[in-house]
């Protein structure tokens, strides 16, 4: 089975929208996702648990947390979100970068963009990779 980590600063958008629209789309049995920050937060932003609501996604009970090297030694493909110089890197490991604006303290309207933009490429990613 084939790992994809979503990792972005703090663990409490992106990266968390994007690991459970994976979870929710892919063939469990071909890929699983997870997600962490390199400075988790105490919380996931409550816009981000208000949007992934909406599209039927309960991440109420998902906590923040730390990347760590043995997180990525099992990872198949490392997807970091607008992270920048403070993304994590392994050499050897398949690196995407997605650079999407950070939902915290955005106006609903504009995290829902978010949303819908993380969503259109997990779909992506999943469909390019044969993981549906």
């Amino acid at each position: 089975m084939n790992l994809v980590i979503f990792a972005c600063v703090h663990n409490a958008g992106r990266s968390q929208m994007a690991a459970a629209f994976f979870n929710e789309l892919a063939d469990p049995q071909l890929a699983r996702a997870q997600s962490a920050g390199t400075q988790p937060a105490s919380r996931v932003h409550p816009e981000a648990l208000a949007i992934m609501s909406e599209f039927g996604i309960d991440l109420s009970g998902i906590q923040p947390h730390l990347l760590d090297i043995a997180q990525l030694q099992r990872a198949r493909l490392l997807v970091t979100l607008g992270c920048g110089e403070q993304c994590p890197y392994l050499p050897g490991l398949e690196t995407l970068d997605w650079p999407l604006l950070d939902p915290k303290g955005q106006s609903l309207e504009m995290v829902r963009e978010i949303a819908r933009e993380v969503r259109e490429r997990v779909v992506g990613l999943i469909a390019e990779r044969g993981w549906r």
